[in-house]
């Protein structure tokens, strides 16, 4: 995979902050009681996060949909072709039974199961049975056709906090390597904002030299979307959901004065 952007990146600093990470966890998990630990999870996650921060707000068409960032590594806890991968479709250009035909002779398994959007109107329409829909999968692919639709088709379920946003793919090439491309990807959402992030890897799943090469992919991968590269971003932090985050770039010349802090990020 080319490396286009991260020369800009100290590799041992990508390393020590990973390892710092990973080390505060265990700690943390450790001296907490096991009730504590249950209510943290609540609200916590198992995943590394590469928070972005950029000079400028994005424009419109930057933050409208979510942009694949390819990943050495897959985020899926398990390798994804054993994994409970869902494929959404619209019905009409590529029906649920079309696809299953094209998933048993392309020789995709570890999609398991087809819906079509009209299925999924109809039969999750409750926050009960949405919820039980995203707990079914541990990874949802959907048709480009359909991307623009299923905000209100899945609801907060899906979308608040970002949680399980189908990953967009397309269907009119070839399908084993576009969906095998999508289950090494992750999605950067950017917000109306300056700060975003991108999921770059999961604890207990992956080392922390994967952890740290899928970071370097997604650096090459943000600076490649974002407006004027490296010339419109501000920093560049890790994170867990509920640590600190630590700065592994910043653009002294732009604002000096934040250094090599550790700044706390929501």
């Amino acid at each position: 995979m080319a490396a286009p952007s991260r020369e800009r990146i100290n590799q041992d600093g990508v390393r020590k902050a990973t390892n710092a990470l990973l080390k505060w966890k265990k700690k943390s998990f450790l001296s907490h009681s096991h009730d504590e630990n249950a209510a943290n999870e609540e609200e916590a996650d198992d995943f590394i996060y590469l928070s972005v921060t950029l000079k400028k707000v994005p424009p419109r068409n930057l933050s409208a949909a979510p942009h694949q960032i390819l990943l050495r590594r897959s985020l899926l806890s398990q390798d994804y072709t054993a994994s409970n991968i869902c494929l959404i479709v619209d019905g009409k250009r590529i029906t649920a039974e079309s696809a299953q035909k094209i998933l048993l002779a392309k020789g995709i398994p570890f999609v398991k199961k087809v819906f079509k959007l009209g299925k999924l109107k109809s039969d999750y329409d409750s926050f009960e049975s949405k919820k039980k829909l995203l707990d079914s999968f541990d990874l949802f692919l959907a048709d480009k056709s359909v991307e623009a639709m299923l905000p209100k088709v899945l609801g907060r379920v899906f979308y608040k906090k970002r949680k399980k946003i189908p990953v967009p793919v397309d269907l009119r090439g070839d399908w084993k390597e576009e969906l095998e491309r999508a289950c090494r990807s992750s999605l950067w959402c950017l917000s109306s904002g300056t700060c975003s992030s991108v999921r770059v890897g999961r604890l207990g799943a992956m080392e922390s030299e994967e952890i740290v090469e899928n970071v370097l992919d997604a650096v090459d991968g943000v600076v490649g979307i974002a407006p004027r590269k490296w010339g419109g971003i501000r920093c560049l932090h890790l994170k867990l959901s509920d640590s600190l985050a630590l700065p592994i770039y910043v653009d002294e010349v732009s604002d000096g004065k934040m250094g090599s802090s550790l700044v706390k990020r929501k």
